[in-house]
């Protein structure tokens, strides 16, 4: 069933009448339910939250929810309760979240005092996004609903009622209408008897309503229709955006997609829903509210204007035309810039709310270079708020062959970029890896040395990582190694590293060396770096982006105030993406899976995680640049401090192979959707080598891995500045399917993966969903691919696939996993070989340049089922690598010189005296 259906817009005697599972019957004279925790003081098993506290489950409004924090999830349960103020009597709980994918049971408890609790009803299976618990009727003041999850994963929770139904408790209702028994699908039909196809969509303005034909008809298995016109349905929609009245009536609250749909009960086992019938609800006026500012607009004739496309003119052409049509009463005034140097000044004129003014621009591109037109709207006590176009004066026919026309290299040697009007453009990607990029990974002295031995390892190797996690922090950041040896180790547990400046080091990832060797059969990860505490947010540091539009690539934006920041904080750059923003995109409107479902996307945030670099007034510089367009009516942005202090750092792997047992009689066929010849299919055995958690300035290096279920490393969300390299994994062992044999795996910010090999994986080189860029994977390879490297689902930005060959797709994914969408908005592919699709999702761009191979349609559009246009991402010089070789190393050397690229080369790893451990006297203060 998809998610984020609401018990919004139905009469209440039919919700009355729903009971768990079965479909609802006329009851004329029902009384109201009365929502026993609406408004009421609640507790929850997290801390307040952001991003959904617990308040938002009994507000009453079905767009906000509950979002439990991470370290809350660690236990797998989380709850909130409420005090009902006095005994009252009820026996249902309603529950509606935005999917059930990662929850197991949920159960209903009552107390009389808040402290000690009954258990009174719980369900653990069928779960669905809107569902009840129902039980005998109850008197008690507080009531807790308990949530156990299946995988620590984001739940949301939109709304929890507490009610008195009528009836004491579920059971069957004799009046229920009786349906064929071989009832296989039902359906809506329109006034003239004919179904509405698949998927039709109508379209409604904000405020309108219109009364649909919703006759409903079945088909029995045999082919029969049947009237099911007497059977007492109950109309429903999944979102806030429309209401639904039981005679078809239809109305449009706000902007946004939404299904009207209704089920049948056949059967306890079978549940039959009608194919979603699409409301689209428009407002030719929803970006002129007041919290928008102004709509700005840039045109020209020959000039293209979209977001993505290189804005270029001829040198000699006439300025393009800026127009200002304010949300409110406004002061407009601004400069014009080439090349970073203001060469005219934008008088100040006055625009009245609801008026249009043109900015006047009697000038010409006359000298080739990149111009900005920054425009400063004053507001009457308020601060400012900033919008810049862009665009570019060159002669494209000057670009020397074999380069690309939007990062090409320059008369000085350097790249130049042309961005969009809005100034997006390929980002730099350099700021990746460790300590930022471009550091050479450090030869750290071995403190203690550990001999290979007869049985499990894991004791007395974690015995030798604690012992130096005890010594002192020298001068370089680091305490010391543990040098394992040349043998085999046994590992039968995992092996944790919790201290900053503690690196575990072999003595060859090759056949002879140190073997980490995974025995037993119990899932797991070899070696876990770090906690799973991440930064801290100081919410009480927030303060607003005041720019319009901040486009991806940039690093340098306004804030409403910056008095309390300094150069060096730790920042969190949040990009707001509203409701609004996922129906732009188109993301609240997936198909359903064929024969299955889908669960629509929700509001979200990305989080960047920056070092401010520069302050001028309030103007803001960071460290590395923002991977995603801030844009004020998707939401806007925040900027916030945070502390990290549990994140540590200083840390690696290297120099060493990892092997797992595994049972060879266990074997499988399938593959994802299809199958494939038959291969080993054990997965109870070690999952990962490598697991990088709460972490920074990190690396793995020089290893190998066998047999391995899940990936050789997989960088977490809270890992930053980590670099993997000269590294290789084979014969990995696992079903094929979701979440194994990811070879290479990023969820964090700012990590690099480079001259590394994967063979046997499904996704040899994958970005995790909503990863916040940018992430490289430099100079890499994968074989017998069982699927493609890619950004793996909904929404991860910044990711640059540099001369990678391995079979490649970023795309529109749908409906496949639980919604997956779009996958990934402003990657670049560099110079790569092999098959690459590449699409471009909307208010972003994807850069497909100088590929090599065959060039692979998306999965959609299709030719039956959703035929809906996508458009290609950037595509140039197909068929011919371009220079720069790479865009990674270029980058670089621009930023930090030559000595850089010297840095990120291969580097033998220890050796020699490194290798003699020098113990150090242990600090219980380090």
């Amino acid at each position: 069933m998809m998610a984020w259906r609401k018990w919004i817009g139905l009469p209440l005697s039919f919700i009355l009448a729903v009971t768990l599972g079965m479909p609802a019957i006329k009851t004329e004279a029902a009384e109201q339910p009365v929502n026993l925790v609406r408004n009421k003081p609640v507790q929850t098993s997290s801390q307040a939250s952001s991003t959904g506290p617990g308040t938002a489950a009994v507000d009453g409004d079905a767009s906000t929810f509950w979002q439990p924090l991470a370290k809350d999830r660690e236990d797998m349960n989380v709850w909130i309760s409420a005090d009902l103020g006095k005994a009252e009597t009820f026996n249902t709980f309603t529950i509606s979240f935005r999917s059930v994918d990662m929850v197991s049971a949920v159960s209903a408890l009552v107390s009389s005092d808040g402290t000690t609790w009954e258990e009174v009803a719980s369900k653990k299976s069928d779960l669905i996004a809107q569902d009840k618990i129902r039980f005998k009727d109850i008197s008690a003041r507080y009531v807790k609903l308990d949530i156990t999850l299946s995988r620590n994963s984001n739940v949301n929770l939109f709304e929890w009622g507490v009610y008195r139904e009528n009836g004491d408790g579920p059971g069957p209702n004799p009046e229920e209408p009786a349906v064929p028994a071989d009832l296989a699908s039902v359906y809506f039909v329109k006034e003239n008897g004919q179904p509405y196809a698949v998927n039709e969509a109508i379209e409604l303005k904000k405020g309108e309503s219109r009364t649909l034909s919703l006759k409903l008809k079945g088909k029995r298995k045999n082919g029969d229709i049947v009237d099911l016109s007497k059977y007492n349905k109950t109309l429903k929609t999944n979102t806030k955006f429309i209401t639904v009245e039981q005679n078809g009536t239809v109305t449009a609250l706000q902007v946004g997609v939404s299904t009207v749909y209704t089920e049948v009960k056949v059967n306890k086992d079978l549940m039959l829903t009608t194919p979603d019938l699409w409301i689209l609800v428009k407002d030719p006026n929803e970006f002129l509210a007041e919290a928008v500012i102004a709509n700005t607009s840039l045109t020209h004739p020959r000039m293209k204007t979209e977001t993505g496309q290189p804005a270029v003119l001829q040198p000699g052409d006439d300025f393009p035309a800026v127009s200002v049509q304010a949300n409110v009463k406004l002061d407009v005034s601004g400069s014009v810039v080439r090349n970073g140097q203001s060469i005219a000044v934008i008088p100040k004129v006055a625009v009245n709310k609801s008026e249009t003014k043109n900015v006047k621009l009697p000038l010409k591109a006359d000298q080739p270079g990149s111009y900005e037109i920054r425009l400063t709207l004053q507001r009457e006590g308020l601060p400012p708020a900033y919008d810049v176009f862009y665009f570019t004066a060159m002669d494209s026919a000057a670009i020397p062959g074999g380069q690309s026309s939007i990062a090409y290299m320059g008369p000085d040697g350097k790249l130049g970029y042309v961005p969009d009007y809005k100034g997006n453009r390929v980002i730099d990607f350099s700021g990746s890896g460790y300590m930022g990029g471009g550091v050479q990974l450090p030869d750290v002295q071995a403190r203690v040395a550990v001999e290979p031995g007869e049985g499990d390892a894991t004791a007395r190797i974690q015995q030798a990582i604690d012992q130096v996690s005890q010594m002192p922090v020298g001068s370089d950041g680091f305490r010391g190694a543990v040098l394992l040896k040349k043998g085999r180790y046994e590992i039968e547990g995992t092996l944790y590293v919790r201290t900053s400046g503690v690196v575990l080091r072999g003595e060859g990832q090759y056949e002879g060396g140190t073997l980490l060797f995974g025995s037993g059969n119990k899932p797991r990860n070899l070696i876990e770096i770090g906690s799973s505490k991440g930064p801290v947010i100081d919410n009480g540091s927030m303060t607003d982006v005041t720019d319009l539009y901040v486009p991806s690539g940039a690093k340098t934006f306004h804030v409403k105030d910056a008095s309390a920041y300094r150069v060096g904080d730790k920042v969190i750059v949040r990009r707001i993406g509203n409701a609004r923003f996922i129906t732009e995109i188109g993301m609240d409107y997936i198909y359903k899976r064929p024969g299955g479902t889908v669960s629509q996307w929700g509001p979200f945030n990305l989080d960047f995680d920056r070092v401010i670099t520069g302050i001028n007034g309030n103007e803001i510089t960071v460290d590395a640049p923002l991977a995603n367009s801030i844009e004020l009516r998707w939401g806007g942005g925040q900027l916030y401090k945070y502390n990290d202090d549990e994140r540590i750092e200083k840390v690696g792997v290297e120099k060493m192979r990892a092997d797992s047992a595994f049972d060879p009689s266990v074997i499988d066929t399938a593959m994802d959707n299809g199958k494939t010849d038959p291969y080993y299919a054990d997965e109870k055995h070690t999952e990962r080598f490598v697991m990088m958690n709460s972490v920074k300035n990190a690396w793995v290096r020089d290893v190998t891995g066998y047999h391995l279920a899940y990936a050789l490393v997989q960088m977490g969300r809270n890992a930053k500045w980590v670099t993997v390299q000269d590294s290789k994994v084979f014969d990995m062992v696992s079903i094929i399917t979701g979440g194994r044999r990811y070879a290479y795996y990023i969820q964090g910010q700012q990590n690099l993966v480079q001259r590394t090999y994967a063979e046997t994986a499904r996704h040899g080189y994958v970005v995790d969903s909503r990863v916040q860029g940018p992430n490289v994977f430099l100079e890499g390879e994968s074989r017998i691919d069982y699927n493609t490297s890619e950004p793996h689902h909904r929404w991860s930005v910044g990711g640059l696939f540099d001369n990678i060959k391995s079979p490649i797709m970023i795309r529109d994914r749908a409906w496949l996993g639980s919604g997956h969408g779009w996958a990934g908005a402003n990657y670049v592919t560099w110079n790569t070989e092999g098959k690459l699709t590449s699409q471009q999702p909307p208010t972003a761009q994807n850069y497909a340049i100088g590929h090599v191979g065959e060039k692979v349609p998306g999965f959609l559009p299709d030719t039956d089922y959703d035929t809906r246009p996508r458009k290609d991402a950037y595509w140039e010089s197909h068929g011919q690598h371009v220079t720069p070789v790479s865009l990674y190393k270029q980058q670089l050397k621009e930023r930090l010189g030559e000595q850089a690229l010297q840095n990120i080369a291969y580097h033998p790893v220890g050796g020699g005296s490194l290798d003699t451990p020098i113990p150090q006297q242990s600090s219980q203060g380090n």
